[in-house]
């Protein structure tokens, strides 16, 4: 199978597939237990774009939410698209999230913030990472993103 030029899904064998997008995704690639909410495989041709983990801060350095998980996702969704906008990209051309959470009981918050931007057949690899904390303690939710935007032409 190849990837074809915009956003894709995986087909229902889990074998991956591209409706015409520059990414194919595969939710469960032949022997791999499908995974719940995120592909096990994402590729694509483009322009590779990484974003560095955001935090729920707003514009002046000062902490979203503090204390609730689900507003701290979603201000950590919204820098996300800013900062992928900033390069050219949008979450349809994410093809990786890592989550790094302070407690995984988080993660039903963040899978809420994520599923309200991404649709659930553009889900990206993931992998969920929990800490013992993160850079300021008010601070809950990180979440750092690899895209890749079609190339011009």
């Amino acid at each position: 199978m190849t990837s074809s030029p915009h956003s894709s899904s995986e087909s229902s064998d889990g074998s991956g597939s591209s409706d015409g997008s520059h990414l194919t995704r595969i939710a469960a690639p032949e022997g791999v237990s499908p995974g719940t909410g995120y592909s096990h495989v994402v590729w694509g041709t483009g322009r590779f774009v990484a974003v560095s983990g955001q935090c729920a801060l707003d514009e002046k350095g000062e902490v979203v939410g503090e204390g609730d998980p689900a507003a701290q996702a979603r201000r950590v969704f919204e820098n996300l698209r800013r900062c992928l906008a900033a390069a050219g990209a949008g979450f349809e051309d994410v093809v990786k999230l890592t989550y790094f959470v302070t407690d995984v009981g988080h993660l039903p918050a963040v899978r809420a913030a994520r599923d309200e931007v991404i649709a659930p057949h553009l889900l990206p690899a993931s992998s969920a990472v929990q800490v013992a904390a993160l850079f300021r303690p008010e601070l809950l939710v990180e979440v750092e993103a690899f895209a890749v935007v079609p190339a011009a032409g």
